[in-house]
């Protein structure tokens, strides 16, 4: 009877054994085992992605909801602390782990220079001007940082980095790409291993740990190649085109690990992306090996047809049948659930695709340890904005600064200048505005104006630089005459442009906004004077670069300021290097290096030390 009883005890006990919830089983055969207990409804619900503004617990058990974003500003409550954050991706988490199969879900969240969207995160320099460093370890380093302060918001997942080559500034893109350089971008995606930490092969999707997330290279292909920069339009070039300059950054993503891969808006001459198969099925995932998941941009399917959302049910079958794994609904998810399900059961859709896109979805999900710490990791609410990650910011900031012009002749530089000097003028737009410094996807999708988050303006790094019997006056747009008698040993204007991000930053004639042109004229024809240039590409510069004795292309810095006056004080030397060509006038455009008509004023690669 005892030994009966004891039998019976071991049946139970092996009964419980769950095959994918045992972290000692390989991540495929973890995978295979709950693939296999699913049903089409729990599949579908991992193929979806919602917006944090309607995801509630109950909606993540009752739809089996796979994933949740904030899209840009989208936050629990104005200037949340990492405990709100916690609160909100635990409280959804919890949702999503008391479903039958208790998948957990996996929240991600534009973090484009910096956990942007978060109020006190540090707020790194934007892409170009970490192009212009030439530093893959720095991007690395910077990945690692921004992980941390993901995490510390109990977010795992990152819709960066942005691997676009831009080949035409008139994009509203363009400083989101590291360079119109493919060599400098391949270089770049080293920050993949900042952000998901060294795999142990290349390959295959990794995330190292709970200090890491999952990173996801983007827009897959040719989002920096439109005709006439013209966001989400029409990139007409060659498959061999297309594969050197546009799709070479994703070999490199691909052998780092990259977890996800993100579709771009644009067509490849004249098909949309979102529903090409060829360069999604039979491209990313076959010829290169891609064994992470494919992610729609945000309501890129509805996209796919002009209107959007002219003929959903087409957008849904195009886009799923393209080879897309996950889709960015954000808000209509009964109707993309309901829709997919319908032409699931009706053959429309295969279940091997369903199959693939969930397979890839839960190899994920596995890789990143997320069944076994599904939940935010408490300890690591002060890495937001340390003062680790501020001092690397700053050293970013340096690396970044371009030197285009140091004095009006060769033998009398400007720079670097006299912190000692008896009275200096501070001028332009930009001098004391930290959410201009930050440029767009900080704090909101298109970035703010003003004290937005925190951080030092540039005006306030040089106030604490100088020495303190230094007069520091600051105007914003004083006139020359009042310049001329005021007796100032010379003048730093910082100038650029308004924050924007996407389409709202095409822009087709790229002129100096905000009369930064005007400011320019009235100092530097008045005064010795340094312009230092806060912008996400190159400007049109030419009529004003002879009347300035110095000039620093200082791209979109972030919340460090301080990394500015570093250099131009001279406590450390210029080393940066332009990532783009810049142009003479627009009429020239695009061109880019390599061009048989190459003619700029500064071209790819020069910087002064």
């Amino acid at each position: 009877m005892l030994l009966f009883v004891v039998l019976l005890y071991r049946c139970a006990e092996a009964s419980k054994y769950v095959k994918y919830k045992d972290p000692s089983q390989p991540i495929n055969a973890r995978v295979e085992d709950l693939l296999g207990r699913m049903t089409l409804a729990e599949k579908i619900g991992q193929m979806t992605q919602i917006e944090r503004s309607n995801a509630t617990a109950d909606v993540m058990k009752k739809y089996y909801i796979g994933s949740v974003l904030s899209g840009g500003g989208s936050v629990p409550a104005p200037k949340a602390s990492p405990a709100t954050w916690i609160n909100l991706v635990d409280g959804l988490q919890k949702g999503a782990l008391s479903t039958r199969l208790q998948i957990p879900m996996i929240y991600g969240i534009d973090a484009v220079h910096g956990h942007n969207n978060v109020y006190g995160a540090t707020i790194f320099p934007h892409n170009v001007g970490l192009g212009a460093t030439r530093d893959p370890d720095l991007a690395r380093r910077i990945g690692a940082a921004t992980a941390l302060e993901v995490r510390a918001t109990g977010i795992q997942y990152v819709f960066a980095p942005c691997v676009a080559v831009c080949r035409d500034p008139r994009w509203g893109r363009c400083y989101e790409s590291y360079s119109e350089d493919p060599k400098i971008v391949k270089a770049m995606t080293e920050i993949i291993l900042g952000l998901q930490g060294q795999p142990p092969r290349k390959g295959i999707p990794f995330v190292a740990g709970q200090s890491n997330v999952a990173a996801c290279a983007k827009h897959f292909v040719g989002d920096g190649g439109t005709t006439d920069g013209i966001n989400e339009n029409n990139t007409v070039i060659s498959y061999k085109g297309l594969v050197n300059i546009h799709m070479a950054p994703y070999f490199d993503a691909i052998a780092r690990g990259v977890s996800t891969i993100m579709i771009s808006y644009s067509s490849w001459n004249g098909v949309k992306m979102h529903a090409n198969r060829f360069l999604i099925s039979q491209v990313l995932k076959k010829q290169l090996g891609f064994n992470g998941f494919v992610i729609s941009d945000w309501q890129g399917i509805d996209r796919i047809t002009s209107p959007p959302g002219a003929n959903y049910s087409l957008s849904i079958f195009d886009g799923v049948s393209a080879g897309i794994d996950m889709v960015m609904v954000p808000f209509n998810y009964t109707d993309f659930i309901g829709n997919l399900t319908s032409q699931v059961k009706s053959g429309l859709i295969s279940m091997p695709r369903i199959n693939d896109a969930v397979r890839r979805i839960l190899r994920v999900k596995f890789s990143m340890g997320l069944f076994e710490h599904p939940m935010a990791n408490p300890n690591l609410v002060n890495q937001l904005g340390s003062k680790a990650h501020r001092e690397l910011a700053r050293e970013a900031v340096r690396k970044s600064l371009v030197l285009l012009k140091n004095g009006k002749s060769a033998s009398k530089p400007l720079l670097p200048l006299k912190k000692n000097a008896a009275k200096i003028l501070v001028a332009g737009t930009h001098a004391d505005n930290l959410g201009y410094q930050c440029g767009g996807w900080t704090i909101t999708w298109q970035g703010l104006s003003g004290k937005s988050t925190k951080g030092t303006t540039i005006l306030e790094s040089i106030k604490s630089t100088v020495s303190p019997s230094t007069e520091v006056v600051y105007q914003e747009n004083p006139d020359a005459k009042y310049v001329k008698g005021q007796g100032f040993s010379y003048a730093i204007v910082v100038v650029g442009e308004e924050p924007y991000a996407e389409t709202f930053g095409d822009n087709l004639n790229l002129t100096i906004p905000l009369g930064g042109g005007d400011t320019i004229k009235n100092i530097c024809g008045s005064v010795k004077c340094l312009v230092i240039l806060i912008s996400g590409r190159p400007l049109v510069i030419e009529p004003y670069l002879p009347l300035m004795d110095a000039f620093v292309a200082a791209w979109l810095p972030g919340t460090e300021g301080q990394g500015i006056t570093d250099v131009i004080f001279g406590d450390y030397s210029f080393q940066g290097k332009l990532s783009r060509t810049w142009f003479k006038s627009v009429d020239q455009l695009p061109m880019n290096v390599g061009d048989k008509h190459y003619d700029p004023v500064f071209p790819l690669g020069f910087g002064l030390t």
